[in-house]
């Protein structure tokens, strides 16, 4: 099976270029000296998940991270058992963790909640738990100086193994600089927090941060025990645009076909729109607007210069030609679309045809969905 030969709109996963990338965070999280953790969030798949905890640092953790309990239970049965689920936890669903972890998982949760983490501590097998911190995101957690801290710390009582950051606010940085900063206040609140639970009689085993940008643009992460990242496995073009990877290592591309031409308007129309895309604009801050996405040629190349989807409906694409390059492309053609954020891209696709490089389809790996 060639990528010509596959239905519309589809996933298409380069498997050397994730490879690529799993071993310049592997190299990154070895430098820094910690374990990798990483988060399978957007892949959703466990033929990824193999690859990424192959490096010698996702080695070193053992791990992966998870953001629902659906991507739980299904990468526990499919063998792997250490999964920090990495966002708030609500009392009604650790019913399904602590099942999971009767039969043999070790789902950890994370609270920042105090009636929450009293919740946690009367179930009759506490799950270990992390406190969040917020060390700047202003998203979720606690922050690492207050009351607060402590009030969760005593209520959690020994379920309390650590603590846990995410620096989202690491996505609105423009110059590896800033992400250098951006991951040593990221640290620095962690680092800090960890030691006064410590300072109160906390067994504090896990400190833990995470985010692509940090994660390879930090300098040094002393008092840190693991990164957590996932967007980093496939790359987009936001991605690129924050210095996180260079324009060629984007591994996942939405495979479209064009469905009709506007010549007059330099204009032609998809089969790929909103929901195959996803309706994410993150690049229009950056330095290059693309819309809702880059136009490439069948091999993953850039040939055709500017041209992007700038418009989208349902399952209508309307990308908007480069006057530059000639692209008179006939009704049916084949063309790949480099996605904005591919997390929110993923989302709608139930598999990824992998190819390595060229236009065979090598593989075709399912994903998980749901919650």
């Amino acid at each position: 099976m060639r990528l010509a030969d596959l239905p519309t709109p589809c996933l298409v996963l380069d498997r050397g270029v994730l490879r690529r990338n799993l071993e310049t965070m592997d190299r990154s999280a070895s430098r820094l000296g910690v374990a990798l953790r990483p988060h399978l969030k957007t892949a959703k798949s466990i033929d990824v998940a193999w690859l990424a905890l192959a490096g010698p640092a996702a080695r070193r953790g053992g791990g992966i991270a998870v953001s629902t309990l659906a991507e739980a239970a299904y990468f526990w049965s499919h063998g792997i058992a250490d999964m920090l689920l990495a966002n708030a936890i609500t009392p009604d669903k650790l019913a399904r963790v602590a099942a999971l972890n009767a039969a043999g998982a070790s789902v950890s949760v994370v609270t920042d909640d105090t009636d929450t983490a009293s919740a946690i501590a009367a179930q009759p097998a506490p799950p270990r738990t992390l406190i969040e911190i917020d060390s700047g995101a202003h998203r979720a957690g606690v922050l690492p100086d207050g009351d607060l801290l402590l009030e969760l710390a005593r209520r959690l009582g020994p379920a309390c193994v650590g603590v846990m950051t995410h620096a989202g606010h690491s996505y609105a940085q423009r110059t590896p600089e800033a992400m250098t900063q951006v991951a040593a206040a990221e640290r620095g609140a962690v680092v800090r927090a960890a030691a006064r639970l410590t300072a109160a009689g906390v067994d504090v085993q896990v400190v833990s941060v995470g985010s692509t940008p940090t994660a390879l643009h930090a300098a040094a992460e002393p008092g840190v025990t693991e990164v957590r990242a996932g967007v980093y496995m496939f790359g987009d073009l936001f991605q690129s645009e924050i210095f996180s990877h260079g324009p060629d290592d984007i591994a996942v591309t939405v495979l479209a076909s064009v469905i009709g031409r506007r010549p007059a308007e330099q204009a032609l129309l998809i089969d790929a729109g909103a929901i195959a895309l996803s309706m994410d604009r993150s690049t229009a801050s950056g330095p290059v607007d693309w819309g809702y996405g880059q136009m490439r040629h069948l091999d993953g190349s850039t040939g055709y210069g500017a041209a992007a989807v700038r418009r989208v409906w349902q399952e209508h694409g309307r990308v908007e030609l480069d006057p530059a390059v000639a692209a008179d492309l006939p009704v049916g053609t084949r063309v790949r679309i480099a996605p904005n954020h591919i997390c929110h891209t993923a989302a709608a696709h139930d598999r990824y045809f992998v190819v390595d490089g060229g236009a065979e389809v090598v593989a075709i790996w399912p994903r998980v969905s749901g919650w």
